[in-house]
């Protein structure tokens, strides 16, 4: 009788050979630690898969920062799996049920299946941003990311990943099921005060147990992403984290929080401060027009990387090479790792130094401007230009938002043949149009084009195929295609009515997968071009200055001679006299980084992690913490200050300046 009341009818197992039947509690703990193992292996094909990324490490290091993230990874799956602990653990006997028992083995394989697609995704998806996902991918896609159409291209292009993903599935299920409950105890029936009571001190028991694993041990604040900087620099944050993790860590999460290092505003200001001051020498109405190039690196670019394969390399911009001859051209850095947030860094002068861009965020919907904004006033014709599909990640509210009248993507092109069958209308037809829509805007105009045909999947139409170079990487031919379309815009408008009186800025929204060591580094993974060009001017050379994207729009105001005051978390790049702060700085897995006089620091908003002299240490090697205290203390007080201005005035919708 008693095997009768522990055999297979009631303990939902299913068919199969048993692998342990036993302790409900034994059983879950073998579960968890199935999904704690099959996560621990995804993250060595996760350092397998991206070997190139963490050249810098060697085996043996790699393997003990793999080790290390057993920790987050405990983390993760305690966190994922709290409702499938909990409805083991309850001290009641419909736990044995045999449908309870089905919806919570159900429950357990889809979360765990999940949680292992989306590292298995970060494997790939990593090498395009270059941390792992955060919570900020959900607001990404219901802004419009174009993931029905990109999801089919990504499981044709990485099958082999989505194959592997499927195989840990069938070996969490294959394994799971084979871990039974045998329903021992449970005779008795109607309440049993003893049951309860032995099983409520064991509830307590595991759910303190678990409350400690999430917080990843007795310390006094929860692990959190910052957390993978006691065991590693920040490039190797991503080997330590997962990815289930570094979302779970970022859901409806306090974004920012006020900062009050500098307690008087005319301390702080003198710091830093982001009121741009209006010009009195006269309001220039030049036509603006900014080209941002998608995934447009430095490292493509030949003449920036003359050194180089023993002095042999090309780069994959040759028309780009030419214009840079003949504009002034800055060593610049992109302020985050996406379109979605270089779009309002560039036009807004607007950084996102937090987990989520700024147009994503809540702090979007308060008051804000952008160079079209600035400029409509002044009576300019303001247009934005993107051959994506419409809505596509919402540039098309945020043009509409800071003021851009007119707004071009992939409907009012309106013609499909075209459209590349995956982001839009392809670069050259697109540069084509936007040329001769402009020529029939009334002067002046401030126009904003963005490119997408360097973008994965790397589309090159076909009669370019065997005529532009390949590289290294694949996305370096769609990079050549890109160049040769911009020339082609060039071509075009050097012939029309407003060409030589219009300022082109060109610059990129973020960077792409780097090759080379430096373009690889914390640093070098950041590094764009920006060039001001304007037909006929003096405005010729390479400055020594650093920039940023957010440096852009005061520089472009300074340019035009713009009267009014007006905010812009950055710096006029023609400024050269020794007030103006000349710096880049970004934001990436809890971490700040910036580049100011030479160096390089890392900050976690309170400490500071690393220093490095990137002159003599351009591949960030030699930590210079406690070596270099007068250079760290500026730096410090420099990246507090402008922590400072930007958290407050986000929450306290302090971005513009009221006339």
């Amino acid at each position: 009788m008693r095997r009768k009341s522990g055999g297979r009818s009631k303990s939902g197992s299913g068919k199969g050979k048993k692998w342990f039947h036993g302790d409900i509690h034994a059983v879950l703990l073998l579960k968890l630690s199935l999904a704690l193992l099959l996560m621990f292996l995804s993250r060595i094909l996760f350092y397998a898969f991206n070997l190139g990324y963490f050249s810098n490490l060697g085996f043996l290091e790699a393997m003990r920062l793999c080790f290390v993230g057993l920790r987050f990874d405990l983390s993760a799956i305690l966190i994922i799996n709290a409702p499938f602990i909990l409805l083991n653990t309850l001290p009641f006997k419909i736990r044995y049920d045999r449908i309870y028992q089905g919806i919570a083995n159900l429950f357990f394989y889809l979360i765990n299946s999940f949680a292992l697609m989306t590292n298995f995704g970060d494997t790939i998806y990593f090498r395009f941003t270059l941390k792992r996902l955060t919570a900020d991918i959900f607001s990404y896609l219901g802004v419009g990311g174009d993931f029905d159409k990109l999801l089919p291209q990504f499981m044709t292009d990485f099958w082999y990943i989505f194959l592997i993903w499927l195989l840990f599935v069938a070996v969490l299920i294959y394994i799971g099921t084979r871990f039974t409950v045998a329903f021992t105890g449970t005779k008795k029936k109607g309440f049993d005060l003893r049951f309860f009571l032995v099983n409520t001190i064991i509830f307590t028991a595991i759910m303190a147990l678990s409350v400690i694993g999430i917080r990843g041990g007795f310390q006094l604040r929860p692990i959190g992403l910052v957390t993978a900087g006691n065991y590693t620099s920040a490039k190797n944050f991503p080997l330590v984290l997962n990815t289930p993790f570094s979302i779970a860590k970022t859901v409806r999460k306090e974004t920012l929080k006020t900062v009050t290092v500098f307690e008087k505003e005319s301390e702080l200001a003198k710091v830093y401060s982001p009121v741009q001051h209006g010009k009195s020498t006269g309001f220039k109405s030049f036509n603006v027009m900014i080209i941002i190039l998608e995934s447009v690196s430095r490292e493509h670019i030949g003449s920036l990387n003359r050194s180089l394969d023993h002095g042999r390399y090309q780069g994959f911009t040759p028309f780009l090479d030419s214009l840079i001859r003949h504009g002034m051209y800055f060593d610049a850095f992109a302020n985050g790792k996406t379109s979605i947030q270089g779009i309002p860094a560039v036009l807004s002068a607007i950084p996102s130094l937090m987990n989520e861009s700024f147009i994503q965020s809540n702090y979007a919907t308060g008051k804000f401007t952008s160079i079209a904004g600035l400029l409509k006033p002044k009576g300019y014709t303001t247009a934005f230009f993107h051959g994506g599909t419409n809505g596509t990640m919402g540039f098309d509210s945020y043009a509409k938002l800071v003021g851009f009248d007119h707004y071009f993507g992939r409907t009012e092109y309106n013609n499909e043949k075209d459209y590349d069958g995956k982001w839009g209308i392809r670069d050259e037809e697109f540069f084509q149009y936007t040329a001769k829509t402009i020529n029939g805007f009334k002067q002046p105009f401030a126009a904003a084009f963005f490119s997408l045909s360097s973008h994965h999947p790397y589309h090159v139409p076909g009669k370019f195929a065997n005529i532009l170079r390949k590289g290294e990487i694949p996305i370096q031919q769609s990079v050549m295609y890109t160049d040769y379309s911009l020339g082609e815009f060039f071509h075009t408008a050097k012939n029309m009515p407003w060409y030589r009186n219009t300022l082109f800025v060109i610059t990129a929204d973020h960077t792409s997968e780097g090759y080379y060591p430096y373009y690889q580094s914390d640093v070098g993974q950041y590094a764009i071009p920006i060039l001001f060009f304007k037909p006929g001017s003096d405005l010729r050379g390479k400055s020594e200055f650093i920039a940023q994207q957010t440096d852009i729009m005061p520089t472009v105001m300074s340019y035009l001679g713009y009267e009014k005051n007006y905010l812009a978390f950055g710096t006029d790049l023609f400024d050269t006299s020794s007030h103006a702060p000349h710096f880049s700085i970004h934001y990436i897995s809890g971490l700040y980084g910036m580049m100011k006089d030479g160096y390089y620091l890392e900050n976690n908003g309170t400490r500071t992690t690393a220093l490095f002299d990137m002159e003599k240490d351009p591949l960030q090697t030699n930590n210079l913490i406690g070596k270099a205290d007068e250079v760290q203390g500026k730096m410090e007080t420099f990246i507090s200050a402008y922590i400072q201005q930007y958290n407050n005035r986000l929450i306290e919708n302090r971005l513009s300046i009221d006339d």
